[in-house]
């Protein structure tokens, strides 16, 4: 088998499964996508009530998304490995009922602390896409597989997109505590439909946990995003931001030299050296980019006040509302980039999804007058997201043997998260940098960024999606035939095995 063959619309043992039908496919599709979709909100619908949160808890709300943020990171590598070792189902169940329990104790709680806990432990849900990812593709039949893998993919992007108006419209009329139920209903019911309708996968990578891979790797990517998500708070020029990043590279270094040693690691250094998964994942970082800094950049701008001489002075429900026919393009087209997968190559429709992606924030920095050019921008965007991320586990699968599926997705999801983070980062200092002032009668009483502020920060995500593009193209089809034809041979010892 080829690289060509195993381009991620196949998946990687699903002629194993002789017994499924085309309509338990989609129920499985269904309630995996549920799951999805509720992880991908619960990460999002927080952005637009951080005003009330801060009036109500001060400073310290951040760390109601920095929790969040800082768990996920570490629970996603270490649980996919998991899932290739123990079910990748086991561990999505595991997934969903962090989310579920998190969501009810934030929904209860009015204390910041148990906030904070419940907020811990939903980002322990962000494993839930790439194991759904690896899971959809033991067991969906071929013609279903690419799209359903697409769909999956690109629910990281839909649900932040749906999740903004969600949040404005429960700003309006309740407190926040109503979206920690509905996270909590929706995680529920998306938790007893995988229990029951979702069969486990027959593949299992054995081996052992690698506790001390485990503990090196959280304790440098605490290192990592801490710096980054506080930044704006700390300040650059505070110590402890060039410190911790220096600790993390330290950290890192060790954690390399011990894997490389190590016959059973967390995680494969030598396959995320491999040049296809190594691109992919460079070039996900730079779509994370892209897709956060369109949620930090489209409600922030509607909503700012006219006297800004770009703002249109909206609601916050309508700021989000803003980003709904962006999340609708992401599901329209995320089967659309399936079939082109199939005909083009997964490296080839990412490289167009990146290059739609820059079109869009092109559109975004010259357009500003109107609202309705704003919603096309952020469209284009989230046409291009669709298609980029629904490409991206294609590569990903293709390029990585079978048994090791579920850790490398994982991974990929962790350098996506990572684009995130730096859009944070960069996209708050970007817009810091320019601001202008609300002044009445000779006295300020309000301040925001200023449009050119606006168009740095569009500018930096249009480069960022001509790099992914850049750097995917030059991907071939036979740099990952080694990686197809361990798959080919796990896929054919399993059978044997049955």
């Amino acid at each position: 088998m080829t690289a060509s063959t195993s381009s991620g619309a196949e998946p990687a043992d699903s002629r194993l499964r002789h017994d499924t039908t085309p309509g338990r496919a989609n129920v499985e599709l269904l309630v995996v996508g549920l799951g999805a979709l509720v992880v991908s909100l619960s990460q999002s619908v927080l952005v637009p009530v951080l005003g009330e949160l801060n009036e109500e808890f001060g400073a310290s709300a951040s760390w109601l998304l920095t929790s969040t943020l800082l768990v996920a990171a570490v629970s996603v590598p270490i649980m996919g490995r998991l899932g290739d070792m123990f079910g990748k189902r086991l561990m999505l169940l595991v997934a969903m009922g962090a989310l579920t329990v998190g969501s009810l104790i934030d929904a209860l709680s009015h204390q910041l602390a148990w906030l904070i806990v419940g907020r811990a432990l939903q980002g322990a849900a962000g494993a839930a896409i790439p194991l759904g990812i690896s899971l959809l593709a033991t067991l969906l039949p071929r013609e279903k597989a690419g799209s359903g893998i697409a769909l999956i993919s690109a629910m990281l992007g839909v649900g932040g997109a749906l999740g903004l108006p969600l949040a404005g419209f429960v700003a309006q009329n309740w407190d926040y505590h109503a979206l920690f139920w509905i996270n909590t209903v929706v995680g529920a019911i998306a938790f007893v439909g995988i229990a029951a309708l979702v069969p486990e996968s027959r593949q299992r990578a054995g081996g052992r946990v690698d506790l001390v891979g485990a503990v090196l790797l959280a304790a440098g990517l605490v290192c990592l995003i801490l710096p980054l998500e506080q930044s704006h708070a700390w300040g650059w020029t505070s110590l402890r931001v060039p410190g911790l990043l220096v600790l993390s590279a330290l950290i890192f270094a060790v954690f390399a030299a011990i894997e490389l040693r190590q016959k059973e690691p967390l995680v494969d250094l030598a396959a995320l050296r491999r040049r296809p998964i190594l691109l992919t994942n460079i070039a996900s970082i730079c779509f994370g980019f892209a897709l956060f800094a369109s949620l930090l950049g489209t409600a922030t701008f509607v909503e700012a006040g006219r006297w800004t001489g770009y703002g249109f002075g909206s609601s916050l429900l309508v700021g989000g509302l803003t980003m709904l026919p962006s999340g609708l393009a992401m599901l329209v087209f995320s089967p659309v980039a399936a079939r082109l997968i199939d005909r083009y190559g997964g490296p080839r429709v990412l490289a167009l999804g990146a290059l739609v992606v820059a079109a869009g924030w092109l559109v975004r920095i010259v357009l500003t007058d109107h609202l309705w050019q704003v919603i096309v921008g952020a469209t284009v965007v989230g046409i291009g997201t669709g298609i980029g991320y629904a490409s991206i586990p294609s590569i990903i699968n293709a390029f990585t043997p079978s048994h090791e599926i579920a850790a490398a997705n994982g991974l990929n999801t962790l350098f996506r998260s990572l684009g995130s983070t730096l859009a944070t980062a960069a996209g708050t200092s970007i817009l810091a940098s320019s601001i202008v002032y609300h002044v009445v009668d000779g006295k300020v009483v309000g301040g925001a960024s200023s449009l050119t502020a606006y168009r740095w920060l569009f500018a930096a995500c249009a480069v960022a999606a001509v790099l992914a593009a850049l750097l995917v193209v030059t991907i071939r089809r036979d740099d990952g035939e080694a990686a197809a034809t361990s798959a080919h041979d796990d896929l054919v010892s399993a059978a044997d095995a049955t």
